[in-house]
């Protein structure tokens, strides 16, 4: 297959462009950097010729409420134009679990956004809801730094390896399309707190974490369940331990 990936260049993108390879598909990193610009066009339309799969995987480069959301409208809605004229057989999307649970996030407003114009759209499809990723965790801990300390409430996260991403991706772009969404989650459930505070402990950071259910997960309020599956998902393989042991 061809299989164009969409943020090919980043985290998961260029991973999931090399798996693909060694599996013996015609796998394009398509990013601003080889010349391929889901927001304007730029690169598209090339880009997507004789392709069978699109695999987006982008992010805004700005998390501001508005701004995340127009990329996301407006490169969705680009891709998947391209992607009817090419005759593409299958979008593949990767959004957040939780994303229609933390409304007063911008960021997560704009993924549940990009989630329903991809359903409203004429392309089979599959959205890929993960939660945050490993390598994610000291971002959510510094963004969450009050101070001296850092205050984070108990509710609940299920983090999962960045591989583990990319090796459901793989399996799903070369599937068949669900027209719908697959939930995926790490083995293991922490209270964000002591999750911050394991996190702190194996980097040699004393700063304390406050336990606090005031605290903001990127200004947003978090009930307990917020980001977790809900109902049936995908497990992956890779424990908190054995990441940081790699």
């Amino acid at each position: 297959m061809k299989i164009v990936v969409i943020g090919g260049s980043g985290l998961i993108g260029s991973r999931l462009v090399t798996v693909l390879g060694q599996q013996g598909h015609d796998a394009v990193a398509a990013s601003p950097r080889t010349g391929v610009d889901a927001l304007t066009g730029t690169g598209v339309a090339e880009a997507l010729d004789g392709a069978d799969v699109v695999v987006d995987v982008s992010n805004s480069p700005s998390f501001e409420a508005d701004a995340v959301l127009a990329f996301f409208e407006t490169s969705t809605r680009t891709l998947l134009a391209a992607e009817a004229k090419a005759g593409v057989r299958h979008h593949v999307a990767l959004s957040i679990v939780g994303a229609d649970r933390i409304p007063d996030s911008g960021y997560m407003r704009a993924k549940v956004a990009q989630e329903a114009l991809i359903a409203a759209a004429d392309v089979p499809w599959t959205v890929l809801r993960a939660t945050q990723f490993f390598e994610f965790v000291p971002a959510i801990v510094e963004s969450s730094v009050v101070g001296d300390e850092v205050r984070l409430p108990s509710a609940l996260i299920q983090p999962v390896a960045a591989d583990d991403v990319v090796t459901v991706l793989a399996e799903i772009a070369v599937g068949v399309p669900a027209d719908g969404i697959v939930d995926l989650a790490g083995p293991e459930r922490f209270p964000l707190d002591e999750l911050g505070r394991a996190t702190l402990a194996v980097a040699g950071d004393p700063r304390p974490v406050v336990s606090d259910p005031q605290g903001r997960y990127f200004g947003a309020l978090l009930a307990e369940q917020s980001l977790v599956p809900l109902g049936d998902a995908r497990i992956g393989g890779v424990r908190l331990a054995q990441w940081r042991g790699r």
